[in-house]
């Protein structure tokens, strides 16, 4: 850091001895004066410290430039107004399509259980033409399949996007902020609401059954939701 010159020091003393018998009657004038004397001093310092601020500013400037062409590779944009929105519009799809098809495989086993079975051939048409029904019900899941691979990439997209701008913004766990718990959520954990679970995973029915039936100890019982 630069410090005052000789020259500098001296013009201030000369000032402070000036004005030291005024009894504290300072002017206009008097500040004039002395911020010239000391400006002479902060010209050295300012030129002392130029390079670095000025280095400072540019590594804060191509860093702000940097995580402009971040943000702009993101394409939230594009998440915001295409992306979402359809992956939205394919799961209304699939859950539209589901309950057509389950109403009509449900109406048409229906049908079948109540129908009359004195007439033999009249009761094998209505079988056939009510399975035809059903088979053609059916043919939902490959629509289903090609909608849910889309929302599957869609979500796939997403989170390559996301996952490469943390990488390059160097964000570390360590940074993110704990997340707080809601009321849904510190419901769900207490109550043990985890919903279908995967295959193999949660509580098997054969371990439901042995404790419904007595086989376990409370332990055991705990172990089951634990």
């Amino acid at each position: 850091m630069a410090t005052m010159t000789k020259e500098n020091v001296v013009r201030v003393i000369e000032f402070l001895e000036k004005n030291k018998s005024r009894d504290g009657e300072v002017g206009l004038n008097d500040v004039m004066q002395l911020a010239e004397v000391m400006s002479g001093s902060m010209h050295d310092f300012l030129l002392a410290v130029q390079p670095a601020v000025t280095g400072e500013l540019k590594a804060i400037a191509g860093e702000i430039t940097r995580m402009k062409e971040e943000i702009t590779a993101l394409r939230a944009n594009d998440m915001k107004h295409q992306k979402i929105p359809d992956a939205g519009r394919e799961l209304d799809a699939i859950v539209e399509a589901t309950e057509s098809a389950t109403h009509t495989i449900m109406t048409a086993a229906e049908e079948i259980m109540g129908a009359d079975t004195s007439d033999g051939l009249a009761y094998q048409e209505l079988v056939n033409n009510k399975m035809i029904e059903i088979f053609e019900a059916c043919a939902f899941q490959d629509i289903t399949g090609q909608r849910i691979s889309k929302v599957v990439g869609t979500l796939n997209y997403i989170d390559q996007r996301v996952s490469a701008f943390v990488e390059k913004l160097r964000i570390v766990e360590t940074m993110e902020p704990a997340a707080e718990e809601t009321e849904a959520e510190r419901r769900k954990r207490e109550l043990i609401l985890h919903g279908p679970q995967m295959a193999g995973e949660g509580v098997s029915q054969d371990d439901v059954d042995a404790m419904m039936n007595g086989g376990g100890s409370q332990d055991d019982i705990d172990k089951l939701f634990g």
